[in-house]
């Protein structure tokens, strides 16, 4: 187990608290009450998110907290704590029961569950955050939801998630099925 300094404590104890208010008790003014009044959010795939209390309570309010599926859930991988920053690799799974316009834009819900890695990059400032970055492969998205063909294009969908958990399942896969049958070695 990993020893946290007391400051090191404090800071995931404040995103603790933050994600909570997001995906459990769903309260997008007490969410943002836990940022900074400059606090910006980035979802890095699809540029969704905002700058500033007002945007980022908007985009909480009308297209983040409120488009988020009944089922969703988070699994920590791993934290890195340090420099006033935590960055947390996890699982997030969901089933596609409503638009979610801050991972999918304008798509209609499809009914498909999907499983994809995400790390979150967190940074406070006193024990406010200042900023979140969020980072998932938007292909592996596609593909569960049936938009991308995965026989055709290097992408995983929900194996890049199942590869995280079990890191003993095989490698290389694309590339052994990318290779031309007279290329094979």
């Amino acid at each position: 187990m990993t020893a946290y300094t007391a400051h090191e404590q404090a800071l995931i104890e404040a995103w603790e608290r933050h994600t909570r208010l997001e995906f459990s008790d769903r309260e997008p003014r007490a969410t943002v009450a836990t940022m900074k009044a400059d606090s910006y959010v980035n979802h890095i795939p699809v540029l969704t998110g905002g700058r500033g209390r007002d945007e980022v309570l908007d985009f909480y309010a009308k297209h983040f907290i409120t488009r988020m599926p009944a089922d969703t859930s988070l699994t920590l991988v791993s934290r890195t704590v340090g420099q006033s920053r935590v960055i947390d690799e996890m699982i997030f799974a969901f089933t596609h029961s409503i638009q979610m316009d801050w991972m999918l834009p304008g798509i209609a819900p499809t009914g498909l569950p999907v499983q994809i890695p995400l790390v979150a990059v967190v940074q406070f400032e006193g024990d406010l955050i200042a900023f979140e970055r969020i980072y998932w492969d938007q292909a592996s998205v596609l593909v569960q939801i049936g938009l991308l063909d995965a026989a055709f294009l290097p992408v995983s969908g929900a194996d890049s998630a199942h590869k995280v958990l079990d890191p003993t399942l095989p490698s290389n896969q694309l590339i052994m099925r990318g290779r031309a049958p007279d290329a094979a070695s």
